[in-house]
């Protein structure tokens, strides 16, 4: 079975809780990026959605990061994933750089998306 679009869209939404909410809670600096960034994406309501949702559910960082995973992998190859990266790494600068987790957790996500497809990504 395949995944329609918006569910790698839900799955974007969910990494970008899981950046915003590994230092302990979603700042408000953190939002208005998210929001700024997404303006204009084709799937930036659903991506935002997503994120919102999460939000409220309170998923544990790990559970929202390795979930959003999973999806990548069953949904396959997409010229998205650098956009998703470089959204990441945005909204964990948003609010005073990155701390340690942040840059853990954008490694691990570029670790897991180009592992498992050669994607190019700028340095």
């Amino acid at each position: 079975m395949e995944l329609r679009k918006t569910e790698l869209y839900d799955a974007f939404g969910e990494f970008l809780y899981a950046i915003a909410m590994v230092d302990g809670e979603v700042q408000e600096a953190e939002v208005k990026k998210i929001e700024e960034l997404l303006t204009n994406h084709e799937g930036g309501e659903e991506i935002q959605w997503s994120f919102k949702y999460e939000k409220q559910k309170g998923k544990s960082v790990e559970e929202a990061f390795k979930k959003a995973i999973d999806i990548c992998k069953y949904y396959g190859p997409s010229p998205d994933y650098p956009f998703l990266i470089e959204t990441v790494r945005k909204v964990a600068e948003a609010s005073n750089g990155l701390d340690a987790q942040e840059k853990e957790l954008i490694a691990r996500l570029e670790k897991e998306i180009t592992e498992f497809y050669d994607i190019d990504r700028e340095e």
